[in-house]
């Protein structure tokens, strides 16, 4: 559990107010500033940081003032919420690439119940909403992001479609950190791994959408795209700076010799 100095250091990064009470109304507050303020990243995919599953995950959003991946976010905030009075589990889920379903543990996300009701809650995801989605309700739910709609598709699992496309499916059986450990192992490794293929981060805007991929930026704002090749380390450096709040004292290289397209389901 978070302290109390940590809870307080943790909302000021995000822009948030400490909740009266672990409401809906402060959950959907605490998750758009979240979405809003912390970048989808892979940056120490290929540095050779260490990816941690526990407690630390908050630090290095917190004090560093990083992003990360789903591993990475999802705890950090379900933490963050757990410390604030909420009821949060980590459950497993499979993203889609076209219509191609992952492997199992590829994705994890939170579920909050509030009030006795079980709400979808995801900050770790390139195209996750802004607010949290209801498990019960049946047929489209409006977000900032688009229409959201969660599919029942048997055995407990539900898909989670964005615009009438499926972007993962969730199981709804908890599982711990631990037992997302061999499916890190994978992403940190193999040379078909999304998060190897290239340097990346993304964040969401309040009318768009900016991302730097390798040497190029793009900024997404109010329907428009500006993309722009980055000529030298110098203005890399001060597009992850300017643009996502990331101070690095060099351009990150990508580390892998694979190059796929997977890559962009996480930041377009």
């Amino acid at each position: 559990m978070l302290d109390d100095a940590t809870v307080d250091q943790y909302l000021k990064r995000i822009g948030a107010e400490r909740p009266e009470t672990a409401d809906l109304p402060a959950l959907r507050r605490l998750q758009e500033r979240h979405v809003l303020s912390v970048p989808f990243e892979n940056l120490d995919y290929h540095d050779g940081t260490p990816i941690q599953l526990d407690e630390s995950v908050v630090d290095k959003i917190v004090h560093r003032g990083r992003g990360g991946g789903c591993y990475e976010l999802n705890p950090a905030f379900g933490f963050l919420l757990q410390a604030l009075g909420y009821d949060v589990e980590i459950l497993p889920a499979r993203t889609y690439s076209g219509e191609k379903l992952g492997p199992p543990l590829c994705h994890m996300v939170l579920r909050v119940t509030v009030d006795g009701e079980s709400l979808l809650v995801d900050v770790g995801f390139g195209k996750c909403p802004r607010g949290p989605l209801h498990f019960g309700t049946r047929g489209e739910q409006s977000d900032a992001h688009g229409v959201y709609e969660l599919v029942p598709v048997g055995n407990g699992e539900v898909d989670v479609l964005l615009k009438g496309k499926p972007q993962y499916r969730v199981d709804d059986r908890p599982a711990g950190l631990d037992a997302f450990l061999p499916t890190l192992w994978w992403y940190r490794t193999a040379p078909d791994s999304p998060f190897l293929q290239y340097v990346f981060a993304a964040q969401v805007t309040a009318g768009g959408r900016v991302s730097i991929k390798e040497n190029t930026l793009t900024v997404m704002e109010n329907g428009e795209r500006r993309t722009e090749e980055l000529a030298t380390e110098e203005a890399v450096v001060d597009a992850y700076r300017t643009h996502l709040g990331i101070t690095v004292e060099r351009a990150p290289k990508t580390t892998a010799s694979y190059m796929g397209d997977e890559v962009d389901m996480y930041i377009s």
